[in-house]
C-alpha cells in the first residue's frame, strides 16, 4: 500500500513571529495555509509543527490547528534558540528534529507540518538538514511559508536540491495597503524556457485561493524535461554500455552510445524529452560517488545490488538478473595412442577377443572331424587363427578352409559378424578422428578452484572477493584466495589463453567480450564460459537517495522489459560482436595473403582453410604406434629366427 505523505513546513523567525502576534495576520496565515493544504492533501493526515521556540506551542497549536483539521494528532517540535548561540549548534538541533520528523513520516499514513520563516539562512539550513536526514520523498509535499523579497526568493530556491527538485511550493506573505496577500511560488527546474521560479497561485482574504496557471500546485516535474540535458555517469561495460565514435558530415567526431542499457537510456530520453551528458570519470567508484553527491542524476548501467551500496545511494527496481560465472581456455586434445581403441566400448572389445579365441577352436573341431571322415590333409591351428583374423579385418575368403556345408555355414556367420563390427568400427573411428575426445573441462566452481592457478576480475569485483574470503564455504574461501583484482576482462581473457587461469565476470559480459575479440573467421573460439554459476546477482541503476524522478525511470524500464526489447537488444549486441570479430579476422587474413603474394611466398592456407579439419599426429598417433610396434616385434622375431638358424648351422 502506498503512503502519501504531505509535509508543509513553516519556520519561525523573530521578525515574523512578532508580526504573528497580531490576530489578523495569524488568521490570514492560517487561512492561506489551510486553503493550500485542503486543495492538495487528504483529510486523514497528522500534523507536525516545527518551531524555533519564538512562539509558544499553545499559540501555534491554537491558531494553526484551529483552521486545519488534524484528526490524527499534532506533533510539535521546537528549536530553542539562545542568545549568542553558535550556528552549528542550531544546525545540529535542527538535524536532530529532522530525524525525529522522518520517524513520524515513516510511521504515519499522511503528515503535515506547518511553520513560517523569514530567515534565508535558516531556510537553507533546513534544506540541507532535510536532504541529509532523508526527510523528503516525492510523495512528501513540502510547503514553505515565508516573507522574503523576490530577489531573496529567486536566490534561495535554485540553490538547494530540496527546493528545486523535491515537491515544494512557497507561500510568500506580501503586504498591500489595508490587506494581506499571499503568493504561491514553485521552482520549475524543467520548462520550455528553462529553470525558473513561477507564480502558480495567490490567496487573499476576499477572493481565497486562486490558481494562476493550468498546473496543479504540486505538479509533476519529471514527466517532461522539455529538452533539457541531464548529467549521468557511466563507463563502457559491454554489452550493457558501448561507446563508439562516429564522424559526422562536417568532419566532427561524436560519441554514439549503444548496448542494452544504452538503448534503454536513449528510450528513456525520447520518452521524457531530454538528452543526457556523460560526465568524465576515471573509475567505477567515481561513477557512483557522483551519483551519491547528486552531481549525476543516475548511472544508467548494470550495477550489482548489494546491501552495503544502499547505504550510499538508492537503486532502481531490479531489471536484470544475471549470475557471476567464469571463462577459461578450452582444453586442447592431447596425442593419445588409444585413438584406435575409443570407437568401441570395453565390453565390445572383450566380446570380440573372446569370439576371436572361440571361433578358431570351433572351426578346428569341425575340420578335425571332417579330416578323420574324409582323410584329407590337416590344416594347422595357426593357419585357422590367421584366416579367422583376416576375415575379421576385411580380407578375402581364405582358400585353405574346407568347402563342406557345415564349414561354409560357420564361415558365413563369422563373415556377417565381421562385416557388421567392421562397419561400425570404421564409422566410429572416422568420427573419433575428426572429432577427437577432449579432456574434461571445469564446469563447476569446485572443478574451477581445483584446476586453475589464478583467477582474475575487474576492480568492481573487490566486494565479491571480500565476500568469498569471509564465506564459511571452503570452496568460496579458496575462490577468494585465487581471485586477483586488477586486469580488465579483455586482458584477463588474453592471459587465460596463455596461462592456466580463469576470469570471473557476469555471463553476458563474458560472452560479449569473447564474441567481439576472440571469435575466429569460422565462428569458433578457444574460450568457453562455465556452465555453473558462482553466485546469483541482481542488477539495477544507481540513483541518489530519494530521487524524485525514480517513478519515471522505473516506469520506462518496466515498459521496455515487458515489451521484450531488452532481450532483443542483448541478442543484437551479441550478433553484432560476432560479425565484427569475424570480419576483422577475415580482413587480417586477407592482408597476410596479400603480403605473401607480394613477397613471392606461397600462401599459407592453414588459417584460411580452418574450416577443413585435417588429421594431425594428435588424431593418428594410435595407428602409427601400432605400426611401429608391429615393425619392432617383426624385427625382433626376424632377429630371433636368424640367431636360431645360425646356432643350428654351427651345431651341425
Amino acid at each position: 500500500m502506498k503512503v502519501n505523505v504531505l509535509l508543509a513546513t513553516v519556520l519561525l523567525s523573530d521578525t515574523v513571529a512578532q508580526q504573528l502576534l497580531h490576530s489578523d495576520v495569524k488568521q490570514d496565515v492560517s487561512l492561506a495555509v489551510s486553503a493550500v493544504l485542503e486543495a492538495t492533501s487528504q483529510p486523514s493526515c497528522s500534523l507536525i509543527l516545527l518551531t524555533d521556540g519564538v512562539t509558544s506551542h499553545s499559540t501555534i497549536v491554537k491558531e494553526v490547528s484551529s483552521e486545519i483539521s488534524s484528526p490524527w494528532g499534532v506533533t510539535v517540535m521546537e528549536v530553542t534558540a539562545a542568545d549568542g548561540q553558535d550556528g552549528n549548534v542550531t544546525l545540529a538541533m535542527l538535524s536532530h528534529l529532522v530525524d525525529l520528523a522522518r520517524q513520524v513520516r515513516l510511521g504515519s499514513w499522511c503528515v503535515r507540518v506547518v511553520v513560517v520563516s523569514h530567515d534565508p539562512d535558516f531556510l537553507s539550513s533546513f534544506a540541507e538538514s532535510s536532504l541529509k536526514g532523508r526527510l523528503l520523498v516525492w510523495a512528501t509535499k513540502l510547503l514553505v511559508v515565508t516573507r522574503l523579497t523576490l530577489p531573496q526568493l529567486h536566490a534561495l530556491l535554485p540553490a538547494s536540491w530540496t527546493f528545486t527538485m523535491m515537491n515544494t511550493i512557497v507561500l510568500n506573505l506580501e503586504n498591500t495597503p489595508n490587506k494581506h496577500r499571499v503568493t504561491v511560488y514553485a521552482h520549475h527546474p524543467y520548462s520550455p524556457t528553462g529553470a525558473q521560479v513561477v507564480r502558480v497561485a495567490s490567496w487573499s482574504p476576499e477572493g481565497g485561493l486562486h490558481l494562476l496557471t493550468k498546473l496543479d500546485l504540486f505538479h509533476e516535474k519529471f514527466d517532461d524535461f522539455h529538452g533539457a540535458t541531464i548529467p549521468v555517469t557511466v563507463l563502457p561495460f559491454p554489452p550493457y554500455w558501448v561507446e563508439e565514435e562516429h564522424q559526422t558530415a562536417n568532419g566532427t567526431t561524436v560519441k554514439i552510445y549503444t548496448g542494452t542499457d544504452g538503448e534503454l537510456a536513449l528510450s528513456m530520453a525520447r520518452t521524457y524529452n531530454f538528452t543526457f551528458h556523460v560526465l568524465p570519470v576515471k573509475n567505477w567508484p567515481e561513477v557512483v560517488q557522483k551519483v551519491e553527491v547528486r552531481e549525476s542524476f543516475m548511472a544508467p548501467v548494470y550495477y550489482t545490488l548489494l546491501p552495503q551500496r544502499l547505504k550510499r545511494f538508492d537503486m532502481t527496481f531490479v531489471y536484470e538478473f544475471t549470475f557471476k560465472t567464469f571463462s577459461m581456455r578450452k582444453p586442447s586434445a592431447k596425442p593419445r595412442w588409444q585413438s584406435l581403441y575409443y570407437p568401441l566400448a570395453d565390453q565390445v572389445w572383450a566380446a570380440i577377443l573372446g569370439l576371436q579365441l572361440c571361433v578358431p577352436a570351433i572351426i578346428l573341431m569341425v575340420l578335425r572331424v571332417e579330416e578323420r571322415r574324409d582323410g584329407g590333409s590337416r590344416i594347422g591351428a595357426g593357419a585357422v587363427v590367421q584366416d579367422v583374423a583376416g576375415m575379421l579385418l576385411g580380407q578375402s575368403l581364405p582358400p585353405r578352409l574346407p568347402s563342406t556345408s557345415s564349414s561354409r555355414l560357420l564361415v558365413a556367420a563369422w563373415l556377417v559378424f565381421a562385416f557388421i563390427i567392421g562397419t561400425v568400427y570404421r564409422g566410429n573411428l572416422t568420427a573419433h578422428l575428426t572429432l577427437p575426445k577432449y579432456p574434461p573441462r571445469p564446469e563447476t566452481v569446485q572443478e574451477l578452484v581445483d584446476a586453475v592457478d589464478k583467477i582474475t576480475g575487474g576492480s568492481y569485483q573487490a566486494p565479491f572477493k571480500a565476500f568469498y574470503t569471509k564465506s564459511s564455504n571452503k570452496v568460496y574461501q579458496k575462490l577468494g584466495k585465487l581471485l586477483f583484482i586488477g586486469p580488465s576482462v579483455l586482458q584477463g581473457l588474453q592471459q587465460a589463453l596463455e596461462h592456466n587461469q580463469a576470469v570471473v565476470e557476469g555471463r553476458r559480459n563474458l560472452q560479449h567480450v569473447i564474441a567481439e575479440n576472440f571469435t575466429q573467421p569460422d565462428g569458433s573460439t578457444d574460450l568457453y564460459v562455465g556452465r555453473e554459476y558462482i553466485m546469483p546477482a541482481m542488477a539495477a541503476w544507481p540513483i541518489p537517495h530519494d530521487a524524485p524522478y525514480r517513478p519515471q525511470i522505473e516506469r520506462c524500464m518496466m515498459a521496455v522489459i515487458e515489451a521484450g526489447l531488452y532481450e532483443k537488444w542483448s541478442s543484437d549486441q551479441m550478433t553484432k560482436a560476432r560479425r565484427k570479430s569475424s570480419s576483422r579476422q577475415r580482413e587480417y587474413l586477407a592482408q597476410q595473403q596479400q603480403q605473401q603474394k607480394q613477397q613471392g611466398a606461397a600462401p599459407d592456407g592453414t588459417q584460411s582453410g580452418r574450416s577443413i579439419r585435417a588429421l594431425t599426429l594428435t588424431h593418428t598417433q594410435g595407428p602409427l604406434i601400432l605400426l611401429l610396434l608391429g615393425i619392432g616385434i617383426a624385427g625382433l622375431s626376424f632377429t630371433v629366427e636368424i640367431v636360431a638358424s645360425l646356432i643350428l648351422v654351427f651345431t651341425e
